[in-house]
């Protein structure tokens, strides 16, 4: 049930990813991002996320949040930066850089991805990793970005694993040496593989005491409710049938809903049928489709709650939406 539930919220927030720089460098060296507003806009137009994150393919560095967390990173492992704060990628913690100017993502999105970025002023390279972004929605409503702390880490105890992370890393590198026709196509897939691993191995990592709506994906009954919730969003549901199903009592699966993810399952249920109609207006369904895929008995009910809980009209979403 939990893997259906984060499948479902996948799909319908377009996660997509670009891979961008391929980094070889010598001690000392030092990277900082660069901003996600000279980013987004090359990847996905009109999402309102980006995601970033870096493999390590050889050697060891540092990811420090400017001003906050730093990680120690070995080859095999990779970093992702939840919500593109700035951040800096180092051979040690504590070294600052220059954020690269607009000219520099100018051209390295004019040539073909990856670009390389070459640090290491002619001698061997102590590093080397693949960086790339992801984008995603985070409008109207996107638990799971909420459940992510800044900066995850993931890989190296399991990087020989054949059906693990390390085997998407395997693959980066294998494209990015090989610049076959495709590898930038190749290379956007994996990064969206490999986040989701990487979550998947968050979820499977936290402590009992954890809550989100990623932890509610543990709660047997929770995940139950949620996946039950996204299957069938039009359904009317209650809290009373929603239990049932779940095998709890109407008061355990409220509490425990609450308590893990935060809202109740009513309101829960709500939020998830406009992250569906918003979905649904991006492409060609007409209103009165949209209305009863989402639980709504006519179009004028629909327009009502989706103005209410998103603000704009579902009409002016899909023109926004479109012109984006």
């Amino acid at each position: 049930m939990a893997t259906d539930a984060l499948s479902d919220l996948l799909k319908t927030v377009r996660l997509t990813g670009a891979a961008y720089f391929e980094i070889a460098a010598r001690e000392p060296w030092s990277v900082h991002s660069p901003a996600r507003e000279l980013i987004l806009p090359r990847i996905l137009p009109g999402a309102d996320h980006l995601i970033a994150y870096h493999v390590v393919t050889s050697g060891r560095c540092c990811a420090s949040l400017v001003g906050g967390q730093s990680l120690e990173l070995e080859a095999g492992e990779v970093v992702v930066i939840t919500n593109a704060d700035p951040h800096v990628m180092s051979s040690s913690a504590g070294m600052l850089a220059d954020p690269p100017d607009a000219d520099m993502i100018e051209i390295a999105a004019a040539g073909r991805l990856p670009f390389h970025v070459n640090l290491t002023c002619g001698g061997a390279p102590s590093a080397r990793l693949v960086c790339g972004y992801l984008a995603c929605d985070a409008r109207p409503f996107n638990p799971l970005l909420e459940s992510l702390p800044p900066m995850l880490k993931a890989g190296g105890e399991r990087r020989n694993d054949v059906g693990g992370l390390g085997q998407f890393i395997h693959f980066a590198v294998a494209e990015v040496a090989d610049r076959r026709v495709g590898s930038e196509s190749v290379l956007t897939k994996l990064s969206e593989l490999m986040f989701i691993d990487v979550v998947r191995r968050y979820v499977e990592a936290l402590p009992p005491q954890q809550t989100g709506w990623l932890a509610g994906l543990r709660d047997p009954s929770v995940a139950k409710a949620l996946a039950l919730i996204h299957a069938r969003p039009s359904f009317g549901w209650t809290v009373e049938g929603l239990a049932r199903q779940c095998g709890a009592s109407r008061t355990v699966l409220a509490e425990r809903f609450v308590e893990l993810v935060g809202i109740p399952p009513m309101h829960y249920l709500a939020k998830w049928r406009m992250q569906v109609a918003s979905e649904m207006l991006n492409g060609n369904a007409n209103m009165a489709e949209i209305a009863a895929q989402v639980g709504y008995d006519s179009e004028a009910a629909f327009s009502r709650a989706f103005k209410k809980m998103i603000g704009v009209a579902p009409s002016v979403w899909r023109h926004r939406s479109r012109a984006d």
